[in-house]
């Protein structure tokens, strides 16, 4: 079925197949859930062996062959297509005949393609090397691993350590992550949303690189706070908390029904100081507007490059007109948003992106032709939210997150700040 959609994201999928499916127990949902992603984690490869072997590549032998390649047995392969209740149909000949050819293969393959043994796409090759250089290969085995679960405490419903013992009364062990000072991380893989923890809006699941965005922003207590991209609000809430429901935030977007998803968060969470606004063809909100805004964070659109070890099949539907569809438009709502800065204030430029494009070269387009803006180096900016973050993670001039370095997603983030 994911193959079968293959624009369509693969967890989306997931959803819809076991929304269709409710008989099917949490444990086998978790196991087909990650037989799946871990098909998706090595799809390049496998399919680059099998056609390697003269074999027609279909799904099921995708998975099949993925089974062999961690040490299944043929045997024991045919027993899971048993046919059975539930159970794929048996293997035919020519099935059994093609998992033969691969048997005692590993993984890797002397005459693998450097794109196909990292698993990317051939045109982000050049680019992942171009940011990466000699660690690539390290980058890209990070970046193939399960990500974890994390969750960002709400302060406003109360501390990290109490988060930790009401996640603990329902099972879950969860500890502090390294960098934020607002997140947790969860132990396996936790059903917390159905959890008290998560419903009365002390905790909200999302990672933390995107919750270190937020902090760059350095939202304050009465601050005037617009989010020009906020989507379903993720990184809204975080601003919001961080300004103890003082001052105002304003979530913009393009898309209404993604605002519209942010409310039940809200309420959840107990946000009050968030306004939503529609951004619309011909609207006038913004110059209205103009240089009225302490803070200004653009979570841009991007090619998603950094969140691949969440969302694996992303890699199979990246096609080079993204890249080359999203630069510019980056580039149009960075100086749309500009435009909100006051005098002093600041903007935050973020991706979930690793791909110079999207990033340091989109920022220092914008700096030539922006002169009353100014880089605010990381240590500066990081040195800002005050002693409880610790050191700066990273040196330079931007906050730019990677899986192998700092366990978290893929993110760059820039905070530019307006003259006065």
């Amino acid at each position: 079925m994911v193959e079968a959609a293959s624009r369509k994201p693969a967890d989306a999928v997931a959803n819809a197949f076991f929304r269709d499916r409710r008989f099917i127990g949490s444990g086998d949902r978790r196991a087909v859930s990650e037989r799946v992603w871990g098909v998706m984690r090595t799809r390049r490869r496998l399919a680059w062996l099998l056609e390697h072997e003269g074999v027609t590549v279909t799904p099921r032998l995708l998975v099949a062959a993925s089974l062999m390649l961690e040490g299944w047995a043929l045997d024991g392969v045919k027993q899971a297509f048993s046919g059975g209740q539930f159970a794929p149909t048996p293997l035919g000949g020519a099935e059994s005949a093609a998992l033969r050819r691969v048997e005692g293969h590993t993984f890797d393959h002397p005459d693998m393609p450097e794109a196909v043994r990292l698993e990317v796409p051939d045109w982000v090759l050049p680019h992942l090397q171009a940011r990466f250089g000699d660690a690539l290969p390290a980058e890209m085995a990070a970046m193939g691993t399960e990500a974890p679960l994390d969750l960002r405490v709400n302060l406003l419903k109360g501390t990290r350590d109490e988060a930790i013992r009401a996640l603990a009364l329902e099972g879950i062990a969860a500890v502090p992550t390294v960098l934020s000072p607002w997140g947790l991380r969860v132990e396996g893989r936790r059903p917390v949303t159905s959890g008290a923890a998560f419903q009365s809006g002390l905790v909200e699941i999302q990672d933390e690189g995107s919750q270190l965005v937020a902090l760059m922003v350095g939202a304050a207590p009465g601050m005037r706070v617009a989010d020009w991209c906020a989507g379903a609000g993720g990184k809204t809430l975080a601003l919001a908390m961080g300004m103890e429901n003082r001052g105002q935030v304003v979530a913009c977007d393009v898309h209404d029904k993604r605002l519209e998803g942010a409310v039940q968060r809200l309420r959840r969470a107990g946000v009050h100081n968030v306004e939503r606004h529609l951004i619309v063809p011909g609207d006038k909100w913004a110059k209205r507007r103009a240089e009225s805004f302490d803070r200004v964070l653009v979570d841009a659109p991007c090619t998603g490059t950094g969140t691949w070890r969440r969302n694996p099949d992303a890699r199979l539907r990246l096609v080079p007109r993204d890249l080359e569809e999203l630069v510019p438009k980056q580039a149009a709502i960075l100086e749309a948003a500009s435009r909100l800065v006051r005098k002093g204030g600041r903007l935050v430029y973020a991706t979930c992106s690793v791909l110079l494009d999207e990033n340091e070269a989109q920022v220092q387009g914008f700096l030539e032709a922006h002169s009353d803006f100014r880089v605010v180096p990381l240590a500066e900016a990081w040195a800002g939210q005050g002693g409880h973050v610790g050191d700066a993670p990273g040196a330079g001039p931007y906050l730019s997150l990677t899986p192998r370095r700092h366990g978290t997603d893929g993110f760059f983030t820039a905070v530019l700040e307006r003259a006065t």
